[in-house]
């Protein structure tokens, strides 16, 4: 009876097992559909010489395959994640155990814990599964991880890796992150950049370069140390790495030349009237326009400068706002938006008046220096200026030149009369 009772128990557990594993597996995603997966990719717009101008996506990514991406930018990835990538096959059993192994001493001392998921789990992850933390997710992103080993190559499962990751500034994947970043394509990269941007994965808002500096830096030195042990780095070049500072841009930016705006505006609206928002939020495009970069920006400046002194001739019409210098008067004077096309005016303050001699303050930086005497005695004439009168101001020289938004608006067209090309446009 108790071999009866014993083979009836086994039979009931494996009948257990097997209706979990297929409730389990039932939904489960299929691996080979990565073999011809493309994530969303940003459309990209460009001036007729080959600049950049604009972009256009829901994620803002550059799709570059296997072989676009550096070797030293692979390895800076491989030390950070997954350093047997391409030893295991697909799940590191040696990497869960030190994991777990280290985590024993993370605990003891309030340390973060370490996770063992390869590149490829994160991969299953990323792209097939949900974010969920539970024990039917973590056996589903095994059970893919090797569907994924079986079906595509190491450098397919890298190149899709390397490409749907998210690493903070609003960068998915490592060539818009090289952009956003540090300004640079992937083959500029110096091995300490790579290095930070293989930093990332884990956490891209802890390692947030202007709010976190310090952790930043430190989890790109570790990288940089995990890269020499790996020996894909010498001990020179360590050194070398170690001692340049974490210089990153202020903020992302779609495009280094900004002074196309409506044009670009234009262009967006051209390309969703012909393949969707969707379609051109995701579809990856490249569009060619006819602007030439220079006539532009000589056309920007020309318009506006137009435009100041066209209000000029017609006098001073007084501050924007008034300040009493309490504390935090420059956080509300920074609220007041200066014309984005003047990119240099700043809010100031007034600080004392003297006749035409004027002090100001600026809220952005704190600087103080007096207005140019000519700029003071025109608002003088018109609408005398006082102590904590709020303006706009333009760094000239030492000096600041007082600034007023125009009251009158304004635009400029320019055409290729042979050809009907559209080579420069301001205001829309």
């Amino acid at each position: 009876m108790a071999g009866v009772a014993l083979l009836a128990g086994i039979a009931v557990a494996g009948l257990v097992v097997a209706i979990y594993a297929a409730w389990v597996l039932h939904d489960m995603p299929d691996a080979s559909e990565l073999a011809d997966y493309r994530p969303a990719t940003a459309t990209r717009v460009f001036a007729g010489d080959g600049t950049l101008i604009g972009e256009f996506s829901d994620e803002r990514r550059i799709y570059v395959t296997y072989e676009q991406v550096p070797e030293q930018v692979i390895h800076a990835f491989l030390a950070a994640e997954d350093s047997h990538f391409f030893q295991h096959g697909g799940i590191d059993v040696s990497g869960i155990g030190r994991a777990m192994f280290k985590n024993v001493f993370n605990v003891l001392s309030g340390r973060r814990l370490e996770g063992g998921s390869t590149i490829t789990q994160q991969v299953a992850k990323n792209v097939l599964l949900t974010n969920e933390s539970s024990l039917n997710r973590k056996l589903k992103e095994a059970i893919l991880s090797s569907r994924l080993e079986a079906t595509l190559t190491k450098e397919q499962i890298l190149e899709l890796y390397l490409n749907e990751i998210y690493l903070g500034y609003r960068s998915y994947g490592v060539a818009s992150a090289a952009y956003n970043y540090f300004g640079k394509s992937l083959n500029q990269l110096t091995p300490d950049e790579a290095a930070f941007l293989a930093a990332l994965p884990k956490g891209p808002n802890n390692y947030n370069p202007k709010r976190h500096p310090e952790a930043a830096k430190g989890r790109r030195d570790w990288v940089l140390g995990e890269m020499a042990d790996n020996r894909w780095l010498t001990q020179e070049e360590l050194a070398a790495a170690l001692a340049r500072p974490l210089n990153t841009r202020a903020a992302p930016r779609r495009a280094e030349y900004a002074d196309a705006d409506f044009f670009v505006e234009e262009a967006r609206r051209r390309a969703i009237g012909l393949f969707g928002q969707e379609e051109v939020n995701r579809g990856g495009y490249y569009m060619r326009t006819t602007l030439d970069p220079q006539l532009q920006s000589a056309a920007r400046e020309a318009l506006m400068n137009g435009l100041e002194n066209y209000d000029r001739r017609h006098g001073w019409r007084g501050a924007w706002g008034t300040t009493d210098f309490a504390e935090g008067w420059q956080a509300e004077a920074l609220k007041k938006n200066t014309p984005p096309e003047r990119r240099t005016w700043q809010a100031a303050a007034v600080e004392n008046v003297v006749g035409n001699n004027v002090r100001v303050r600026t809220a952005k930086d704190d600087r103080t220096g007096s207005l140019i005497v000519s700029d003071a005695a025109w608002a003088n004439a018109n609408r005398p200026l006082k102590r904590g009168d709020l303006i706009f101001v333009e760094p000239r020289g030492g000096q600041f030149a007082l600034k007023q938004v125009p009251a009158v608006n304004g635009a400029l067209v320019a055409i290729e009369p042979q050809s009907g090309r559209v080579l420069a446009m301001v205001g829309g």
